[in-house]
């Protein structure tokens, strides 16, 4: 059956979903990147395509802004038969080292967010992203010449909320960035037993009111759509090697 706000079938969904926020994003990368792309779903402008990438299944699904839209279109995902959630989105940056249009390659998310609290019960929790799927991404970037950072972000619900002091105190913590959607993301691909990663595009520092220029941006937006992709690919066949292994025992 067709779930409440992603509105598709078992089997309209590839096992492996990239994840941006922005529905126009995901529409982007569906025409640019995927070949013979469907749309499955466009309800609440969650948009969502299935294609292909190198003869690899893949789906774009958008998940809105925030934690709360992000974990709905997870957990339907999940129900659907997703098996790899991968954002990918902007973050700010909390550390003037992390440049602009960088790559942020998430190992795990600080839960500075209401929905992880509310699904966890306010239990603590580290929401973490897949070790072969963060391996699968910086061995993608190291081959694709990407720069990148690799470690932990932070996910927030108050965008106007962070401040260059607010940015540093946690920098100085090993917080690379902030972003919206991340541990909610670990979270429900965590209680759904599937994997889960985050890639993201330094939009800004946080000392810096202005994003940077859209063609950088741009630029650091294709290169970790690309970077993805390729993870997907590497997931994929490392996946197919596990199945052939498990394959039927002769009796």
């Amino acid at each position: 059956m067709t779930q409440i706000h992603v509105h598709a079938q078992p089997g309209d969904v590839a096992p492996a979903v990239l994840l941006p926020g922005d529905p126009n994003r995901a529409r982007h990368i569906a025409q640019t990147y995927l070949d013979g792309a469907r749309e499955y779903t466009s309800h609440r402008q969650l948009l969502g395509f299935t294609g292909t990438y190198r003869g690899v299944p893949v789906s774009v699904q958008t998940t809105g802004m925030g934690c709360p839209s992000a974990a709905i279109v997870a957990e339907e995902l999940a129900r659907l038969g997703a098996r790899t959630l991968i954002r990918v989105g902007t973050l700010g940056g909390a550390t003037p080292r992390v440049a602009p249009a960088d790559l942020v390659i998430a190992t795990a998310a600080v839960p500075n967010d209401g929905t992880t609290r509310q699904l966890l019960g306010g239990a603590p929790y580290a929401p973490a992203a897949d070790f072969d799927v963060v391996h699968a991404a910086v061995a993608a970037a190291r081959t694709l010449e990407v720069p990148h950072h690799v470690g932990l972000v932070m996910t927030e619900d108050a965008f106007y909320a962070s401040t260059p002091e607010h940015a540093r105190t946690w920098a100085s913590r090993g917080v690379l960035g902030f972003e919206m959607e991340a541990s909610a993301i670990f979270l429900v691909a965590a209680m759904h037993g599937i994997r889960a990663g985050c890639l993201t595009a330094c939009s800004n520092d946080i000392g810096d009111p202005q994003l940077v220029a859209p063609d950088v941006l741009a630029g650091g937006v294709d290169r970790m759509v690309r970077v993805a992709l390729e993870a997907v690919v590497t997931l994929h066949g490392a996946d197919s090697v596990t199945d052939r292994a498990a394959g039927p025992m002769s009796g």
